[in-house]
Order: structure tokens, then C-alpha cells, then sequence
């Protein structure tokens, strides 16, 4: 006898059901985080276990890893992907696992991505990283904010980085204002030195594969946002066309219409918000160094408005990258930013 299972993973607990081919709840349980304790559980039908679907939250790492470890084959749920019918009265945990678990058997489970374990700490790293810099310009920017508050001037962000703390600490004539501004460049200070030795060490741990050197020919993409892109796509094989690699770096539009008529918007966040943050990356350095796609951008920062302009070339970048990896060509701009 075949069985289905799904897993409805909380924070500190997790709702486990079996399910046969008729959809009888062979088993159905709430069991604490604890891997022997859930593997001991699922030990007396993992025989006829075909598969286990695991609801992708933020703390799956540890139950899909031990999972597989064990022999099972685990399948990781895409929970913004699946639509429950919207006129039942009644649903809980025990109810979505049973939901997981007869999406598995139906064969029609949205799944996710298991990114590889052995790689999944080097790019960990490089959000951790990505993580810094939002703090070094958040800031950056409270500096500049004081500064034009106060003064009714401008501080430029070139300047504020060169400040040292003690400069910082003659800034304005109050001392209150003074130590704010002492305490942000402190933090500044500190984080940039966590920078450096965040980017020595992905450095150390890994390089551009092969495969994905040739995405440095890409104007925009050094080597950061070029371990960025590597790191965060995995496999590019994983997606079949180059529509789905756009949508899913969130350069693609997310609109519903019917009759011709504007319904409403889908979900925007769906995708990989790392990727999406690296081709903006990537396009604000583009628009500098490339004259055709700085045109390509003015021409429609002239219709539209400058930050539209710029995710226009951000999905631009997207789909040659695509291609870039897939086939293992060196960018061409001509034909990227044709017409």
C-alpha cells in the first residue's frame, strides 16, 4: 500500500498525516521539532512512503535535510503557489497536512527549489552580506538626514564616508547632535570592517564556476553580484524558458486581466528577492559604463519614471544572463538591448 505524506512545518512544531490512495488518514499526528523524534514516528511506514511534502517556511532546512539523510524523498511545497478552495468553512494544521499530502498524491504539488546543502552556507554568507550594507546605508542616510535637518544643507554620501568618528564629533555645535552623528559612523565603521571580512570569506570558500564566468562580460556585474546571481540561481537548468528565470529574479510584471480589463495584481514578492535586488544592482551600474544601455534607460525614463526605467533594464539583464549561463556565451549588448 502506497502512502502520502505532508508535513505542515510551525516554528516548534509540526503536523504530520498519512494518507493512502483513497485519501484515508492512515496516520496524523502533531509532533515538537525533534528530528529522532519525528523519524521514529514515520519509521513503521517508511516502506510505503512514496514521498513526504514539506510546507516551505523559513526553518525547513533542518527537517528536509534530515528527512533525506534518512531515505526518504521529501518534496518541498511552494505555499504562494498552491490556492485552497476559498468556500471551505473550516480548516486547521491537521487539515493543510492532509491538503500536502493528497497535492503529492495528485501528482499537482507547486514545489520549491531544495537548494544543495553543501553549497547553501557560501550563499547564506553573501545574504548575510547583503544584510550589512542595507545597515551601513541605513546609517548613511540618518547622517545625511541629521545633517540637511539641521543645516538646511547638503551632505553628499562621499563625504559622509570619509568622516572619522572624531570628525564626526565636530560636525554641528550640539553636542547631542554630535553623538548621533558619532554613534551612526561608529556602526558604519563597524559594519564596513564585517564587509570585508564577509567578502573574504566567500572568496575563500568560492569561485565562479565555469559555467557562470562569463556573466563578468555583463556590464553591471562584478564579482559580488556575479557569486550573487551563481549562488542564488543554482542549476539554471531549472528553468525551461527564459520567462521563467525573469519571473522568478521579480522582473516581470504581475497583473490579472480579463475582456481586456485590468482585474487587479498577482503576488509581485513571488520569486527570489536576492536576484531581484542583484540585476537593480546591477542595472544602476549599467546605465554608467554601457552608452547603449544609458540610451536604452533614457529613452524610457522619458515615458515612464526613472525607478520603472531602471527594473526595465533590470529584466533586460535578467533575460541575457539567462542565456549568458544557459548556453555559455559571452553578453552580447547589441542584441540585448536591440531596438
Amino acid at each position: 500500500m502506497k502512502l502520502y505524506g505532508g508535513i505542515d512545518l510551525h516554528g516548534d512544531n509540526s503536523v504530520i498525516a498519512l494518507v493512502d490512495e483513497q485519501d484515508g488518514v492512515k496516520y496524523q499526528r502533531r509532533l515538537s521539532n525533534d528530528l529522532p523524534r519525528i523519524v521514529e514516528e514515520l519509521l513503521p511506514y517508511q516502506s510505503s512512503i512514496t514521498g513526504l511534502a514539506v510546507e516551505s517556511t523559513f526553518n525547513w532546512y533542518w527537517l528536509v535535510d534530515g528527512l533525506m539523510k534518512e531515505g526518504y524523498r521529501v518534496h518541498l511545497a511552494n505555499p504562494a503557489a498552491m490556492q485552497q478552495y476559498e468556500g471551505l468553512k473550516y480548516t486547521d494544521d491537521n487539515y493543510d497536512a492532509r491538503w500536502l499530502a493528497r497535492m503529492l498524491r495528485l501528482g499537482v504539488l507547486p514545489e520549491g527549489y531544495i537548494y544543495p546543502k553543501e553549497e547553501r552556507g557560501v550563499r547564506d554568507l553573501l545574504r548575510k552580506r547583503g544584510q550589512m550594507v542595507r545597515y551601513r546605508t541605513a546609517n548613511l542616510l540618518s547622517v545625511e538626514n541629521l545633517y540637511n535637518r539641521n543645516t538646511g544643507r547638503k551632505l553628499r554620501s562621499s563625504e559622509v564616508k570619509k568622516l572619522s568618528i572624531e570628525e564626526a564629533g565636530s560636525l554641528f555645535s550640539a553636542t547631542e547632535l554630535n553623538l548621533a552623528v558619532k554613534c551612526n559612523v561608529a556602526v558604519m565603521s563597524c559594519v564596513e570592517e564585517q564587509i570585508g571580512i564577509l567578502e573574504r570569506a566567500v572568496r575563500e570558500r568560492t569561485k565562479l564556476r565555469p559555467e557562470y564566468r562569463k556573466l563578468l562580460s555583463t556590464p553591471g556585474i562584478g564579482p559580488i553580484l556575479g557569486l550573487t546571481i551563481m549562488l542564488e540561481t543554482g542549476d539554471i537548468r531549472r528553468f525551461p524558458q527564459v520567462g521563467d528565470f525573469a519571473s522568478y529574479c521579480r522582473c516581470v510584471g504581475s497583473t490579472r486581466w480579463s475582456n481586456g480589463k485590468k482585474k487587479g495584481k498577482g503576488n509581485t514578492k513571488n520569486g527570489n528577492k536576492y536576484l531581484g535586488w542583484a540585476f537593480v544592482e546591477a542595472a544602476n551600474f549599467a546605465v554608467r559604463y554601457s552608452p547603449r544601455i544609458q540610451q536604452y534607460y533614457q529613452r524610457k525614463k522619458a515615458k515612464t519614471k526613472g525607478v520603472v526605467a531602471i527594473k526595465a533594464v533590470a529584466h533586460k539583464l535578467a533575460r541575457a544572463c539567462y542565456y549568458v549561463m544557459r548556453d555559455q556565451v559571452a553578453f552580447n549588448v547589441t542584441r540585448a538591448f536591440s531596438g
